[in-house]
């Protein structure tokens, strides 16, 4: 992973901080005026790649992507972390390019360039100005097919892997709550295993393993190519043609398929200890239907359940625990939705000097059970909406969080039509429909609640 995107618990704590300024914003706006990417088109090779492009004319410029439908659930069991690693070794040489020639050749054009991988996906992107497109495509489908690895490439990629995990996760007393929670989560679907893999199954990993894993899934039709920026559908076309149409597709590929988690009959708890950790975190994390699985509104109910409880200073959750009662210094929730099989809501916060992680637990959990009993008032879900279609402006202004946004839906089972019906859908949500998510999937039963813990808590040391 070339460059981590943000947890989910992160960008609840980046949008708590963001959430008086959109909530000042938001009133003016609707759904109506925030569709998102309404003028976005989309065709199919031959070869089965499929193609959006989304024009953005305020500047020459274009963000280039190309998504791959396999990610760190799709792996060969025991070889976890197989496709973050062949991330890293896509950057290496081809029949064309010496390996780190790929990113030499986009930055002397101007460009950026980078990759991320996902449970669901793998996602190589660039961006460059508007006639440097030819170029970054004959060199994405040229790496497509023609990557060249040998064990001098493979090898000491492995230990950079390794030497990744070792600082943004063992290093880390954040992410190896994260990790723990996230195994102790499912019981039987391979969202259990971290994306950057276990590191007794990435010292495994070596040539012949990355060999297969290409050969299978970097291919045309496993791949979504996604331009936006300042051109137009017959120009994608025609490029798309050139550069990608000549590659044959994978005959061999086959739908998708994993385990299927069992009903979750009990709650599971991780405590964890670290001498680097000074204040007491408090994390619970449900599992709950994505996008793609849940029932018809559910995914949105989900939106504003979360805002309601803990998107911003405004929320029940920080209202009540940070500004009242002074039990917690942050509090907050999320979901997230985006993804093939199944999604997450979670909850977290830290108590306040003079607190303890029980009492924030037991505040915590007294919201959430009112607003199971209770539900939201018109005020908060008007509120939750307003905020949520604001949100989506910032997205309209960047091209390439719009194409973000598009990758991510469409390798994780959604539609262009899902996308753009979005904002519809927030507005659409009643607070029926959020106190139904809230009492049908806010069960003890179906989480995992984790402590982050110093090595002795205050009350230990009174």
């Amino acid at each position: 992973m070339r460059k981590s995107a943000f947890s989910a618990w992160c960008y609840s704590l980046f949008r708590m901080a963001a959430a008086s300024t959109l909530l000042l914003l938001a009133p003016a706006f609707s759904a109506s005026a925030a569709k998102l990417g309404e003028n976005v088109s989309t065709f199919k090779l031959d070869n089965g790649m499929e193609v959006v492009v989304i024009p953005d004319h305020r500047a020459p410029v274009v963000t280039h992507m190309v998504w791959y439908r396999v990610g760190a659930a799709d792996e060969p069991a025991g070889q976890s972390g197989i496709a973050h690693f062949f991330e890293h070794l896509m950057f290496k040489g081809t029949d064309k390019l010496k390996p780190g020639e790929f990113s030499k050749i986009v930055a002397r054009n101007g460009g950026q360039d980078n990759a991320f991988t996902s449970q669901d996906y793998t996602g190589y992107f660039q961006r460059v100005a508007r006639d440097r497109l030819p170029l970054v495509m004959d060199i994405e489908a040229n790496r497509m097919t023609n990557l060249t690895l040998t064990k001098e490439d493979v090898l000491p990629e492995r230990d950079v892997v390794l030497e990744e995990r070792r600082s943004r996760v063992d290093n880390n007393p954040s992410s190896k709550l994260s990790e723990q929670m996230n195994a102790a989560l499912y019981l039987s679907h391979p969202y259990a295993n971290p994306v950057i893999g276990w590191e007794h199954e990435i010292k495994a990993l070596n040539r012949k393993d990355a060999l297969s894993f290409y050969k299978l899934y970097y291919s045309p039709n496993n791949a979504i190519l996604i331009v936006a920026g300042d051109v137009t559908e017959s120009d994608v076309r025609e490029l798309a043609n050139k550069y990608y149409g000549p590659i044959p597709a994978q005959p061999d590929l086959k739908p998708r398929s994993r385990a299927k988690e069992p009903p979750h009959q009990a709650a599971r708890r991780v405590i964890m200890r670290d001498a680097r950790v000074d204040t007491p975190r408090f994390r619970r994390v449900y599992l709950t239907p994505s996008y793609r699985t849940a029932e018809p509104g559910e995914g949105p109910a989900f939106e504003v359940l979360a805002q309601v409880l803990g998107g911003g200073t405004t929320s029940r959750l920080y209202r009540k625990l940070v500004v009242e009662d002074k039990t917690a210094i942050v509090a907050g929730s999320w979901f997230s939705g985006d993804f093939l099989d199944s999604g997450t809501f979670g909850l977290y916060g830290s108590p306040a000097p003079g607190n303890d992680e029980i009492a924030l637990e037991a505040a915590l959990d007294a919201v959430i059970a009112e607003v199971i009993e209770k539900g939201i008032t018109d005020e908060e879900l008007a509120d939750a909406k307003r905020l949520l279609i604001a949100d989506t402006l910032y997205a309209l202004d960047s091209q390439a969080k719009l194409a973000r946004i598009f990758g991510s839906a469409l390798t994780s089972g959604q539609t262009v039509r899902d996308v753009q019906e979005w904002p519809e859908r927030i507005e659409k949500v009643t607070p029926n429909q959020v106190l139904a998510v809230a009492r049908k999937y806010l069960r003890i039963e179906a989480s995992v609640t984790g402590l982050l813990l110093p090595l002795k808590t205050a009350s230990e040391t009174e």
